[in-house]
């Protein structure tokens, strides 16, 4: 296949950024969408020019790492597929492939596809978690919790934090990744214990990292390559106006 490449050139924060055209020929329809990157790289460096930053881990769809803008979608034109999972045999022979990092305020570009998702980061760490005793295991029948239950908190649990969600938002808000990760702790027994704290320190620090509100268009969830529902935004907007209430 022959591809024409339209992606994004940043060298840090404080350049403004241009799109650049690349050609690349001959590459391999089974290649996956990284892949490409790679070999685009390579050729770059042949030509002694400096390579594309794009963020990537696990290639295995699992890490959340690789998401970019393809075409003006996240992860690209296939649905529930992350980037590194997308394979060049979804483009056409001679296509022009646009490329852009995700963009949000609360998501900075640090060089070319690469962006600053710690706000995601320090969003969990306000509260994304159960505080426990860490004495002896308990034993693991002793809080029984049923099949409907545990599939739901496992069906939140499932966010990758690629924040595609974020991309696609017309208000670059973080609600379905926020409200995933605050259903998966307050299904759980475990969880309802620090529920109250939990979903108002990560609302507040959602609402500090510069996330805009929810638009309701669930435009996140027909993105995210994880099929998170936005019922779990209804969730997180009930927990937060009873832990609300129950503070008065």
């Amino acid at each position: 296949m022959r591809i024409r490449i339209k992606i994004w050139r940043q060298e840090n924060q404080e350049d403004p950024g241009k799109m650049v055209n690349y050609t690349l020929e001959d590459i391999n329809p089974h290649m996956s969408f990284l892949e490409m990157l790679d070999t685009l790289n390579e050729q770059l460096l042949q030509e002694g020019t400096r390579p594309v930053e794009f963020d990537h881990d696990c290639r295995e769809g699992i890490c959340g790492q690789c998401g970019v803008m393809i075409n003006g979608r996240a992860h690209g034109p296939l649905l529930n597929t992350t980037t590194c999972q997308l394979h060049m045999r979804t483009f056409k022979d001679n296509e022009e492939i646009v490329i852009e990092p995700f963009r949000a305020t609360a998501f900075p570009v640090k060089c070319d596809l690469k962006v600053d998702r710690s706000s995601f980061d320090r969003v969990i760490q306000s509260g994304g978690f159960i505080s426990v005793n860490t004495g002896q295991a308990p034993e693991a029948n002793g809080i029984p919790i049923g099949s409907p239950v545990a599939e739901a908190a496992f069906d939140a649990a499932a966010c990758i934090g690629c924040g595609a969600c974020v991309a696609v938002c017309k208000n670059s808000s973080a609600a379905l990744f926020t409200s995933a990760k605050i259903s998966h702790l307050v299904l759980l027994p475990q969880g309802q214990i620090e529920a109250q704290t939990r979903v108002k320190n990560m609302v507040d620090q959602m609402d500090k990292e510069g996330f805009g509100h929810c638009s309701n268009t669930e435009a996140c969830e027909a993105e995210c390559p994880q099929q998170i529902s936005v019922l779990h935004i209804a969730r997180m907007n009930y927990e937060y106006n009873k832990a609300q209430v129950l503070k008065k």
